[in-house]
């Protein structure tokens, strides 16, 4: 089996304030941390080695996963120094990888066999293979074009009406559209280098379509939608180590390790993060509570004692 970049430098600036405490890669979803699902995921289909690459709040994710013997895996490190961006990154990580290799997003959430797409890419002589799925949400969502073969022929703005497909974070890419890129020099894939490899080199950039439940865990909102979907039956994703007064009333919400929810408190549709003391009675919808001392200057947060509180609905 091919080895696996996770891309997970990113800043997270879509999950804001959340990414404050964690890196996004490093949230918890239902009793694992998205970053552990995902190496899972990649485990089960025969994965064995995994680069991941690290810049912000990096110690939130290699201490969680350290060199991967406890999931199974061998993990390797590339660090960044300054974020080098969907395609810089796996340049500065090409000494870690093979000829060819997978690169996953870390922060998307998918399930289908990875052998079938890596024979596709390979039978077609592909420099790039895409995993998509028919575009679930235009109006949010990039899209591609694909011909009759899954050739890659143009790329559709979202918003624009346009029928297309959603790329949904994993691919498998040749070293040499990589290697010529200047290392620690930043630059992107579908927004840069795969737009000149349809221009310069026709079928190089392949769709493979798959079938698959598809969890984006981008902004605060998503990340609350993913977590209690993943909870289910219950209405609730409750960390392990959470504490919760028996008459507190917590409905469609997250509730991080080491918080605590006081009696009588009533917590609707919102993240509660990790070493929070929501005090009795205390009142919240539709929000992000974290602690007040993460705030900002030009937050637009509402500030109770020791907690802050970003309305979900300036931070989707």
């Amino acid at each position: 089996m091919l080895p696996a970049l996770i891309l997970a430098a990113g800043t997270g600036t879509r999950l804001d304030p959340i990414t404050r405490l964690v890196a996004k890669p490093a949230v918890p979803l239902a009793g694992r941390t998205l970053i552990e699902r995902v190496i899972a995921w990649l485990a089960a289909s025969g994965v064995g080695d995994i680069v991941i690459n690290l810049h912000h709040r990096p110690e939130t994710i290699a201490g969680i996963v350290g060199d991967g013997s406890t999931m199974g895996v061998r993990v390797q490190y590339s660090w960044e120094r300054t974020i080098l961006g969907s395609a810089g990154g796996p340049r500065h990580a090409l000494a870690l990888l093979g000829e060819t290799f997978l690169v996953v997003n870390g922060d998307t959430l998918v399930d289908f066999p990875l052998g079938a797409m890596i024979a596709r890419h390979r039978d077609a002589h592909a420099e790039v293979t895409v995993a998509v799925i028919p575009n679930p949400r235009p109006d949010h969502y990039h899209g591609l074009q694909l011909d009759a073969d899954d050739r890659v022929t143009g790329f559709v703005l979202r918003g624009s009406g346009a029928p297309s497909w959603h790329f949904v974070g994993v691919q498998v890419a040749r070293a040499s559209v990589f290697a010529g890129l200047a290392d620690n020099a930043p630059a992107e894939t579908v927004t840069g280098i795969y737009r000149d490899l349809v221009a310069r080199r026709p079928g190089a950039l392949r769709g493979y379509r798959v079938d698959t439940p598809f969890l984006d865990v981008g902004t605060p909102a998503d990340y609350l939608d993913a977590a209690v979907r993943l909870a289910a039956p219950a209405a609730n994703a409750i960390e392990s180590g959470a504490s919760i007064a028996a008459d507190a009333r917590v409905t469609g919400s997250v509730v991080w390790a080491g918080a605590t929810i006081g009696a009588g408190a009533t917590i609707d549709r919102s993240v509660v993060t990790s070493g929070l003391i929501v005090p009795p009675g205390f009142t919240a919808a539709r929000a992000v509570l974290l602690p007040s001392a993460l705030a900002r200057p030009d937050d637009a947060f509402e500030i109770r004692g020791d907690i802050a509180i970003a309305p979900l609905s300036q931070v989707d």
